[in-house]
């Protein structure tokens, strides 16, 4: 295997942002048959933030931007190009990047979705990062943001207990000194891409009639069995290209799906359990933003700082993954 020389890019700001309504587990005790104990006992999830009715994700990935600007001396005059992970934007042909260029006011910059679902948050980091080590651009805007809740069926149990709502926003700069992303691995099996899905133009997927039109749709035993599988192995092939040992990861920030696949996750890997960030907890899963809510969360809380060295995976529908490895601060 080849091994990765760090990439001339570093993130120097994060910001991120949840809505304000919370759907506790109580709550959804009234809508569908389940309960406290048995949803924190097969996810971790004890609640999750929901977007209003009239918020949508353009403006949860507006708001997080807005966050980072108010801890971060960064500006947005100078950014060359805003890239959106997202697979719910607010109009299906509308980039929810170019809603952000319109209301912050960024002169000249590229602007585009990205979509990977849940997974779609390291993809962007891959891309955003590789575009400023080639030197095409020197600062990149990377928001990951979902509301999911607008897609979730609330009558069907097995998903509408996991899914709320959010997003997170980092920059992305050149560096040439201290060159911060030391490996990525990317991923993917169209196969089981009727796994997870939502309907759109198409009724079948590579043959397969799909059903809960406009609905997300999700086959939770094997998204687990493709978890497991995958993100383990992804994690190998990064230590393998970066030449770090296990215990050179500080933290480990996995996309916070279910708290079960996690551990799963952890023990495959020989990553400690107490290394692990994830945001499930109180966000549920929130796609997209899973990954940046619990690095900043991470953050507030204390336990990460400058130097520290993460690794970030995400996995989801498609199927895709995919992890990168890099220092913080």
């Amino acid at each position: 295997m080849s091994i990765s020389p760090p990439l001339q890019a570093r993130i120097t700001a994060i910001g991120s942002y949840v809505p304000d309504r919370i759907l506790s587990n109580a709550d959804l005790q009234g809508m569908v048959d389940t309960n406290d104990e048995w949803i924190v006992q097969r996810t971790g999830i004890r609640e999750r933030r929901i977007a209003a009715a009239n918020e949508f994700t353009s403006h949860l990935c507006i708001a997080a931007v807005q966050n980072m600007l108010t801890r971060y001396p960064t500006s947005l005059s100078d950014v060359e190009l805003i890239i959106v992970a997202t697979h719910t934007p607010d109009l299906p042909s509308t980039p929810v990047a170019c809603q952000i260029q319109a209301h912050f006011g960024i002169p000249e910059t590229g602007a585009y979705d990205l979509n990977a679902t849940c997974s779609g948050f390291a993809y962007a980091l891959h891309t955003a990062s590789g575009l400023v080590a080639a030197g095409v651009h020197r600062k990149v805007l990377v928001v990951g943001g979902d509301s999911v809740s607008k897609i979730t069926d609330y009558t069907d149990r097995s998903t509408c207990i996991l899914f709320g709502d959010g997003a997170g926003a980092v920059m992305v700069e050149r560096e040439e000194e201290h060159p911060a992303f030391l490996a990525h691995h990317l991923g993917s099996d169209g196969t089981g891409g009727k796994h997870v899905y939502r309907t759109g133009l198409a009724s079948e997927l590579n043959g397969t009639p799909l059903t809960g039109e406009g609905k997300l749709v999700q086959n939770g035993r094997e998204v687990y069995k493709y978890a497991v599988t995958t993100v383990p192995q992804g994690i190998e092939k990064l230590l393998a290209k970066s030449r770090l040992p296990h215990t050179a990861i500080d933290w480990f920030i996995p996309h916070s799906a279910n708290l079960r696949i996690i551990e799963s996750i952890c023990e495959k890997s020989g990553i400690p359990f107490e290394k692990a960030l994830y945001s499930l907890e109180y966000y549920g899963n929130t796609s997209a933003a899973s990954i940046p809510l619990a690095l900043d969360l991470g953050i507030q809380e204390g336990k990460v700082t400058a130097g520290d060295t993460l690794l970030l995976f995400g996995f989801g529908g498609g199927l895709t993954h995919a992890g990168l490895i890099l220092r913080w601060g």
